[in-house]
């Protein structure tokens, strides 16, 4: 999950990173009281889970309350890279005499951790890291070993910061690993990570990426969920336990494994190339217990996906034997009745591979077609899905 620029910095400052005073506002009008609150030249930052504010104009100074008002009112509702604009955060100004950057992320290429560091910061960081490399530290983290004020003197050194803003930056890094570790991060970036014309080391800006893997011992994240901005059928499939993803297409797609649903993402949109260019509409994989109940929630998310017209289930059966899901996908059609209307490709392999076939020969329901192969179902899902259109 990510979040916003001012839920970040609301867990750096519970975890002591220093951040500038500011609150949240959704009308112009809380945009005005906030800056009257904080008082002298405010920031009005769009709070959108994308880059480029600046570039957009989702970022303005205003000198004070009606003009923090006025930008507010210029802001809201923007679109900024397809992201619209709902809130502003407004925020105390700072003189900025340095800008830096630093994060903490799970390199999962290297299955480490790395913290990255530059003194050159403020600028988009895949432009630094593509035209001067050299100029960005990368150093690994142990997960054991963590890191100390030893280690992050070591990685500030790397990253070429100057000699004078090191202790207090030490410690500001050290507490953002805090951060990382005790909210199950896989992403904490500071962009800009500045220095003050007082030489004091402020986190200006914030990106936090939480693990949603974690969510059992992170109770408090759940607050942090923007149900307005989240896609409604993720949102189902989550009340529901399902691994969901939406994606943009019109082949909906189930299976057991999340490597098994990859390659049914592939192979589809493989075969939805000589369909007129159909694709997958989602990944969804409902694990070992292809269960009726299982099956029947799968089904109902993807069929009340309106882009999808037509449904591929790709199971191999290994715990649960492929008779448990043929007949879980016909108890699953009685569940849903009516409300399944697109046509479904089943193909099914593995343990009690013909008594599953049989089951569902057996129910010859009518959305229903058995498939041999991977490759030909997923052809013929492509099939069906541009005969929809």
């Amino acid at each position: 999950m990510d979040l916003y620029e001012y839920q970040a910095k609301d867990l750096f400052a519970a975890h002591g990173v220093p951040v500038l005073p500011g609150a949240v506002a959704e009308t112009p009008e809380q945009a005005r009281a906030e800056a009257e609150k904080i008082g002298g030249t405010v920031v009005v930052k769009a709070q959108v889970k994308t880059g480029g504010r600046g570039k957009a104009g989702g970022v303005k100074l205003a000198e004070g309350p009606d003009e923090a008002r006025a930008k507010a009112e210029a802001i809201l509702g923007m679109d900024i890279k397809g992201h619209t604009v709902h809130r502003v955060l407004v925020t105390e100004a700072s003189d900025i005499a340095e800008e830096y950057y630093f994060s903490f992320l799970l390199d999962r290429a290297n299955r480490t951790f790395l913290a990255m560091a530059s003194a050159e910061g403020g600028v988009e960081i895949e432009q630094l890291a593509t035209e001067r490399p050299e100029a960005l530290a990368r150093v690994p983290i142990s997960p054991l070993a963590g890191v100390d004020r030893d280690k992050a003197l070591e990685i500030l050194r790397q990253g070429n910061f100057p000699a004078e803003v090191l202790d207090e930056a030490a410690d500001v890094v050290v507490k953002l690993w805090e951060t990382f570790v005790a909210e199950d991060a896989s992403l904490v970036e500071v962009n800009p990570l500045v220095r003050d014309p007082r030489n004091r080391i402020i986190a200006l800006d914030g990106k936090v990426t939480l693990d949603d893997n974690a969510a059992f011992r992170q109770e408090a994240h759940a607050a942090l969920v923007d149900k307005a901005a989240e896609d409604p059928l993720e949102a189902k499939a989550k009340a529901k336990d399902l691994n969901y993803v939406k994606l943009d297409g019109q082949v909906g797609i189930i299976g057991n494994g999340a490597g098994l649903v990859m390659s049914t993402l592939d192979v589809v949109a493989y075969a939805g190339e000589k369909h007129g260019g159909v694709r997958p509409a989602n990944f969804l994989d409902i694990g070992g217990g292809a269960s009726a109940e299982v099956m029947a929630a799968g089904l109902d998310v993807i069929l009340h996906d309106p882009a999808v017209r037509s449904v591929f289930v790709n199971v191999f059966g290994g715990i649960t034997a492929c008779d448990a899901v043929a007949t879980g996908i016909v108890e699953a059609l009685k569940i849903l009745g009516d409300e399944a209307s697109k046509p479904l490709v089943v193909r099914l392999d593995g343990n009690n591979v013909e008594e599953g076939r049989r089951i569902l020969a057996e129910a010859n329901h009518p959305l229903v077609t058995v498939v041999d192969t991977m490759d030909n179902a997923a052809d013929k899902a492509a099939e069906l899905a541009a005969a929809g259109a």
